[in-house]
């Protein structure tokens, strides 16, 4: 299994979009894709790969600005979770066109199947009430749950501090210290020096 894994800063936040790929197949999933649409299609095309999914691990609008235009120019479907669907639903002028083309509702213990990768999802509510992490072998894309040294913002509209760390402690903290974790905004870590030097857990 050869599965290559681009991290493309994007939108004004420099929100980390992944470009998962399987270099077998050329098959591939696009996670969080939050802005500077028109780059994302080029390295997309670049690389000569179908999207078959575009994964939102929750529906702030730096993690899903493009997602709209990636759907439309790759003919890809939109997943996200069905609460935070609800809450972008509720505040749409603050999201964009999303809450139009979403495709598909995604929850805990889904699996996505995509060549030779699978794509176990984890619901970690608490930066926003449907946040999930994305488990793929030995790495776990963790979107504004857990950062290298930090967690998400949970002051904002639906956060709750005490969900999130509940839910980091006790579903991504028990994944082996090996597995490497990409986060939605900076650089990577892993659970192993997470759980030594986070200061949150």
């Amino acid at each position: 299994m050869s599965i290559k894994i681009k991290r493309i800063p994007a939108g004004i936040y420099a929100a980390n979009c992944y470009i998962v790929i399987d270099q077998e197949t050329k098959d591939c999933i696009v996670m969080d894709p939050g802005g500077d649409e028109e780059d994302l299609i080029k390295i997309i095309k670049e690389e000569n790969v179908q999207v078959k999914y575009i994964l939102l691990t929750h529906g702030h609008l730096d993690h899903t600005g493009a997602a709209v235009s990636l759907k439309k120019e790759f003919k890809a479907p939109i997943c996200i979770s069905n609460e935070d669907y609800k809450m972008i639903s509720k505040g749409a002028s603050m999201y964009g066109d999303i809450d139009n083309n979403v495709d598909q509702f995604i929850k805990e213990g889904d699996i996505f199947k995509v060549g030779s990768m699978e794509i176990k999802c984890i619901h970690t509510p608490g930066h926003t009430p449907g946040s999930l992490c994305f488990l793929m072998g030995d790495s776990i894309f963790t979107g504004d749950t857990l950062f290298a040294g930090s967690i998400g913002r949970t002051d904002l509209e639906a956060g709750d501090f005490n969900a999130i760390v509940k839910n980091i402690k006790e579903k991504l903290m028990i994944l082996d210290d090996e597995i490497q974790v990409l986060p939605g905004h900076g650089p990577e870590s892993t659970i192993g020096r997470e759980k030594v030097h986070n200061p949150f857990l």
